[in-house]
């Protein structure tokens, strides 16, 4: 059973009580469909989850083969010592968007010879930038799916902390909020009542002692 609140018995608090129920109801709808827009971009983003999983484990088992085939062509010691010497700076770029309240990682992978590979063409073959492109295919998906990961956790948390809000809202807040407005309205009926009625016979004793 709902709570009745503790307030002044005053009409003027009733009113304030009557404003909040229906701004309480006005946020339990907005928090109802912004709970329904989060499990939507949740259950799409699993699927990418899970497809970009798949994408993943597949560059990883290109990168594996081309560098396979690259290392039994050049041999391991010269392959090795070839693209130990080439180096590349990578950085990470991390931006955020707005998914219904919220913020949501955004993951860009840069290198730093996106003109060109560092290692020696003219002691390579074309199979080392088929290894090399496997490569940077198997950090992009790596990035790929950490991004879907990171939004599916922060996504998980806003929707168990909108849940909470909305449960208490429909639970305990609008039913007590509705009980006690309930209540007074009640006592206000019932005082207007007693109040005509004493009237009314304020009313028929005048009117006795006029006729006397």
């Amino acid at each position: 059973m709902a709570r009745i609140l503790k307030v002044r018995p005053t009409k003027i608090e009733l009113v304030k009580l009557k404003r909040r129920l229906t701004l309480s109801r006005r946020v339990k709808k907005i928090l109802n469909d912004r709970l329904a827009i989060l499990m939507m971009a949740f259950i799409d983003t699993a699927r990418r989850a899970i497809e970009a999983r798949r994408r993943l484990v597949e560059a990883r088992e290109r990168a594996d083969k081309a560098m396979t085939i690259a290392r039994g062509f050049h041999g391991a010691i010269a392959l090795d010592k070839e693209l130990g010497a080439a180096t590349a700076d990578i950085t990470l770029g991390v931006s955020t968007k707005n998914i219904a309240g919220a913020r949501i990682p955004v993951l860009t992978l840069n290198f730093s010879d996106d003109h060109g590979p560092r290692y020696d063409l003219a002691a390579t073959s074309s199979l080392v930038d088929d290894a090399a492109d496997a490569g940077r295919e198997v950090l992009h998906a790596i990035i790929a799916l950490a991004e879907l990961q990171r939004s599916l956790e922060l996504m998980g948390a806003e929707i168990r902390r909108t849940k909470r809000i909305a449960n208490a809202l429909e639970y305990l807040v609008i039913p007590s909020l509705d009980e006690t407005v309930r209540s007074l309205s009640m006592k206000f009926e019932e005082r207007d009542r007693e109040e005509k009625a004493r009237l009314k016979h304020v009313k028929i004793l005048l009117a006795r002692t006029a006729g006397n």
